[in-house]
């Protein structure tokens, strides 16, 4: 009989749900500590020009984070590289888009701002396609490391990437038109929390996983089912 692993686990919900519940003391503290990083800019003088750089520059990262985060969990489950290029670009371009841009701006409007939508995608795509393409050559090289390594990273990456998304969020509401965000501090603080939970949730975990279980390459207890690694002695 062997012995039970005292190894960390990647372990992975069966639900939509069940992965929100996991990953939401995530958002509670990255958006917390996004709150308390505008807070302090703004009490230093922080104006509107000022909040849309600081925007462009979290959103590039996000795109960064989120490249990297879909192909790492995308590469546990399947070997298809062609597969992992597809997931890597579509992910960023569709959940960063939404949580960084159009979840802010429907947040402006319910709030009755005159608010500025802005989709970098289109305006900024020469400035995107490095952070994109250095995210997912960095969750490729990341899946390659062992269990152990890859159990800090996800972890590590998906609170960089829910606190850069916080961030990015904010200064979209405060850079294109919320500038009195403080005024409704409780509000923005849980359409936050909606913001970035949900999005980035299913960028770096739901969405890539489900993409690469469909596959047939699918990677059954760290051993690829079809070629690769011998799955001889998985338990």
């Amino acid at each position: 009989m062997k012995p039970k692993s005292t190894q960390p686990v990647l372990e992975h919900h069966h639900t939509i749900r069940a992965e929100l519940i996991c990953h939401m003391p995530y958002a509670i503290l990255s958006v917390a500590l996004s709150i308390i990083a505008v807070s302090l800019l703004s009490n230093m003088g922080m104006v509107v020009a000022s909040a849309k750089r600081l925007f462009h520059t979290f959103h590039f990262l996000h795109i960064l984070f989120a490249a990297t985060g879909a192909v790492l969990t995308f590469r546990k489950y399947s070997r298809s590289f062609v597969g992992a290029i597809a997931v890597g670009s579509l992910v960023p371009a569709i959940f960063c888009t939404l949580s960084d841009s159009v979840l802010p701006f429907i947040g402006g409007k319910y709030f009755r701002l005159d608010m500025h939508f802005h989709w970098c995608f289109i305006h900024h795509l020469d400035l995107i396609i490095p952070f994109l393409v250095v995210g997912m050559i960095n969750g490729y090289f990341m899946a390659s490391h062992s269990k152990n390594r890859q159990w800090f990273y996800s972890a590590s990456i998906h609170f960089a990437h829910i606190f850069i998304s916080s961030m990015a969020s904010i200064l979209y509401l405060v850079g294109y038109g919320f500038d009195t965000w403080y005024n409704q501090i409780g509000l923005v603080f849980v359409f936050l929390i909606i913001a970035v939970l949900l999005p980035c949730t299913l960028s770096d975990i739901v969405v890539p996983m489900g993409f690469a279980m469909r596959g047939t390459k699918a990677v059954r207890g760290g051993c690829v089912a079809e070629g690769g690694c011998d799955c001889s002695n998985a338990d």
